[in-house]
Formats: structure tokens, C-alpha cells, sequence
């Protein structure tokens, strides 16, 4: 007779239980993270639309990757998430979070015990041969999750800042280089070659793995399709004649702070750096978030970036907001098929 499997969530307090999370508990779930993060000093933020379209990406089953945990009064003090939907799936991203109030009593051992059970199955996706590693990222003021997790056998990785900048003016009108042109996206033209050209852009940024460009466009058509804040008249493509030579991703708004807009992702492709068409192609996004009416914009960027990203955003008159760490854990040794170092 086989003996029952173990339960990772096994070891909860008397009195607290676990249980999938379901859609159901989306509004209960932004409140938890949201006061997380104010507890620990960070002013990341979660709006409802952003979290529901990550709850609700292609491949991800909530039932299987969402663990909540739950006190005696039915309060949600814990929360695990697995994310392993990318491929080549070497790169598994997770998150646990404990109430600031409920540290210390063995509910976040539970919770990464699951996060690592359930992040192993990954495993067997992956190309045989490749390093597969477990990833999380740690605001800086999170202090007890930073020690846990060096604790548990994480290595720290990376750090990255959120960068941000106070439009207490009209930023610097853009210089267009020769021949460069700039327009907005049309999802139905432009999604494949714009996320062809994203790829290109980020390929030697540190941690980057090639995966399926199908997978790519799909979940960049599951953003434009489901989020009502989605507005295509913010990402921003530079051209030369018919080619894409840089993109600027934009949003109005990060979370539930609608005076600031939030710069998703900026990159210049390879063949046409060293133009300035980072810098202008930023400053013609600034230009359009405060003729909005925003009052300044934020964006999130590798610390040590291989591409000199920083000293671009710096240059841009953005500074240093606030720190997070990125940790790994290493669930089979083998080739790194990541980006570590620039061409």
C-alpha cells in the first residue's frame, strides 16, 4: 500500500489552513499584497485589472499556482504564487508573502515549502541538460522575507531600482536622429514585428532566456485584449523606413495610482545604438504622459544593467526611488541557457 503523499503545507498553526485560490478571491488577495507592501515600505501597488490579467495569462492554472492561507478568524495572512508557464521553462518565477503580523510562526516555511514542491514540476518542461532555477524578488524593507530566504538556501542574484522623475516642468522636447521616425502601435499591424523587435532590444540584457516567440505574442495579445487600461496610443515605435529600431511600452497609470504614468519597457535594438534614440525616444514619452496631465513617471530597471540602462535614465533626470533584490534557487544544476554577461 502506498503511504499518502506528504501535504507541503503540512505545519500551519493550529487553527490556520491552506487552500487554492480561485478568482473569487482577487479583491481580498490586492488588499493583502497592497497592505504588505505598506507595511514593509515599499509603494508598489497592485490595481485590480493588473492583477486579474496575470491571473488569468495562457498556461496559468490559478487552482494549481495561487496557495492562500488563512487564520483562525477566515483573515488571508499568507499567499504563495508559481509562475512556470514560460518557455523553455528554466526560469520559474514565485512569490510568498506573509502578514507582518503573523511572522514568526512557521506559515511562511509552510508556504515556500509548497512554492518549491510545486515549482519542481517545471523541471520535467525543461530542456534536458539546462540549469532550471526558482526566482523571487524581495522589496529591500521586506526585511524578514530577505533573511528567510538567504536563510533557505536563496542566493541573491540581481537588485533592481524603481526609478521615477517629477514632471515639475515640460520635459526636453525630443531631437529625432536622421531618417527616424516615431509612431504609435496598431496591435492589429504592428504585435509581431513590435514584439520581434522587443526580443532583438532585450537579447543581451542580463537573465534574458530565448523562448517561443508564439508564446510571446499570445501574452502580449492576453494584455491588450483584457486589460481596459491597455491603451495603444502609449507604446511607442521609432522607425527607419519600414524596420522597428526602438520601443517605448507606456501605461497611464502602475497600480492604483492614476497621477503618474509607468514606463513598462524601453529598448533600442542593437543596430541602432549609440544614436541618443533611447533617450529621445524616453523624452518623447515623458512628453506625452505629462501633456496628459501626469504629474512625473516611474519605471523599473536592473541595478547593474549590462546595457548602461541606468546612466540612460539618470541622463533622463529620473532618480533612485526605491531597491528590491532578486534571489535564486537552484532546482537542477546543468547549462545556463540566461544572459550573463554583454556582447
Amino acid at each position: 500500500m502506498l503511504e499518502p503523499k506528504e501535504d507541503p503545507m503540512d505545519g500551519l498553526p493550529e487553527g490556520y489552513r491552506a487552500r487554492a485560490g480561485t478568482m473569487d478571491d482577487l479583491e481580498a488577495l490586492i488588499d493583502f499584497v497592497n497592505e504588505y507592501f505598506a507595511a514593509v515600505g515599499s509603494s508598489e501597488r497592485y490595481s485590480k485589472e493588473q492583477m486579474r490579467v496575470q491571473l488569468s495569462l495562457p498556461g496559468f492554472d490559478i487552482g494549481s499556482s495561487l496557495r492562500l492561507v488563512v487564520s483562525p478568524d477566515d483573515d488571508l495572512v499568507g499567499a504563495g504564487l508559481v509562475i512556470d508557464i514560460r518557455e523553455p521553462h528554466v526560469h520559474v518565477f514565485a512569490a510568498g508573502i506573509v502578514s507582518v503580523n503573523h511572522e514568526g510562526r512557521g506559515i511562511g516555511t509552510a508556504i515556500h515549502r509548497w512554492i518549491e514542491t510545486r515549482a519542481r514540476e517545471a523541471i520535467p518542461k525543461a530542456p534536458e541538460g539546462a540549469r532550471v532555477v526558482l526566482m523571487q524578488s524581495v522589496a529591500e524593507g521586506a526585511v524578514a522575507a530577505n533573511a528567510f530566504l538567504r536563510e533557505n538556501g536563496y542566493r541573491p542574484t540581481r537588485h533592481f531600482w524603481r526609478m521615477g522623475i517629477a514632471f515639475d516642468e515640460a520635459p526636453p522636447a525630443p531631437e529625432w536622429p536622421d531618417s527616424i521616425s516615431v509612431r504609435t502601435l496598431d496591435p492589429d499591424r504592428d504585435l509581431e514585428a513590435a514584439v520581434a523587435a522587443t526580443t532583438d532590444a532585450f537579447r543581451d540584457h542580463w537573465g534574458f532566456v530565448e523562448g517561443s516567440p508564439e508564446e510571446r505574442i499570445a501574452r502580449e495579445r492576453h494584455r491588450i485584449e483584457n486589460d481596459p487600461m491597455y491603451d495603444p496610443s502609449l507604446d511607442f515605435l521609432a522607425c527607419e523606413g519600414h524596420e522597428i529600431a526602438a520601443v517605448c511600452f507606456c501605461a497611464s497609470h502602475h497600480g492604483p495610482d492614476e497621477t503618474k504614468g509607468y514606463v513598462g519597457a524601453l529598448g533600442v535594438r542593437p543596430a541602432w545604438r549609440r544614436r541618443g534614440l533611447g533617450l529621445t525616444l524616453l523624452r518623447h514619452a515623458f512628453g506625452e504622459l505629462h501633456r496628459r496631465g501626469l504629474t512625473g513617471a516611474a519605471l523599473h530597471v536592473d541595478a547593474q544593467s549590462l546595457t548602461g540602462a541606468t546612466r540612460l535614465y539618470e541622463k533622463a533626470g529620473m532618480h533612485v526611488e526605491e531597491l528590491s533584490h532578486e534571489y535564486q534557487l537552484e532546482l537542477r544544476p546543468g547549462v545556463d541557457m540566461a544572459t550573463r554577461s554583454s556582447n
